[in-house]
């Protein structure tokens, strides 16, 4: 497995401690979480551990690209493995989000609406031969939802400050570009998916 690969299993390695640094009983094992607070914003060093996890993760998802254009080690396993990598880093926050009241329960539902359609028609698509790397749409898509991940770890900061929410903002706009991304697939792959109908 060359190391774009390994970087991309690191990230899918990383989602589970995420979860578990997320979820973890504190309050039950009377640890307190210290608050830091920045004008009328509070924010908790769970929030904060969780950020440096997420954003190590993410920093693997932009620097196993890179490896792989500059040294020609773009590989099927690879333009397999990274997007998958990515669904389960970003759905996984987006669902503790919507778990803990954070976010609404619409725009997460689309995009893994999105996410499973997509998935349904590379497999269709991985069963003929045919490997559909990730397009130009699905890369703004993967970026505004790790954005959009970072402003709501951050409590909206610093736009808060503003009273500008700009997390819910960016989640909408995720959203919006998860699902046109979404029909672009459908178009590259639509020719093979119809040929079984």
């Amino acid at each position: 497995m060359n190391l774009p690969n390994k970087l991309s299993c690191f990230r899918m390695a990383l989602v589970p401690l995420i979860v578990l640094v997320w979820i973890f009983p504190y309050a039950q094992l009377n640890i307190a979480m210290p608050e830091f607070t920045f004008g009328i914003v509070s924010l908790s060093l769970k929030n904060i551990l969780v950020l440096v996890l997420f954003c190590v993760a993410s920093f693997t998802d932009y620097l196993d690209g890179q490896i792989a254009r500059k040294n020609h080690l773009v590989t099927s396993f690879g333009k397999f493995i990274d997007p998958i990598a990515d669904k389960l880093l970003v759905n996984t926050m987006l669902i503790m989000f919507v778990c803990y009241g954070m976010v609404p329960i619409v725009p997460v539902i689309v995009m893994i609406w999105r996410d499973t359609i997509v998935d349904g028609m590379r497999m269709s698509t991985a069963s003929k031969g045919i490997v559909v790397a990730a397009g130009m749409l699905g890369k703004i898509k993967t970026v505004s939802q790790m954005i959009t991940i970072i402003l709501v770890l951050l409590n909206n900061l610093p736009f808060e400050l503003w009273r500008f929410p700009m997390a819910e903002f960016m989640l909408w706009f995720s959203m919006l570009v998860s699902v046109a991304s979404g029909f672009s697939y459908f178009m590259q792959m639509k020719k093979y998916i119809m040929e079984t109908m």
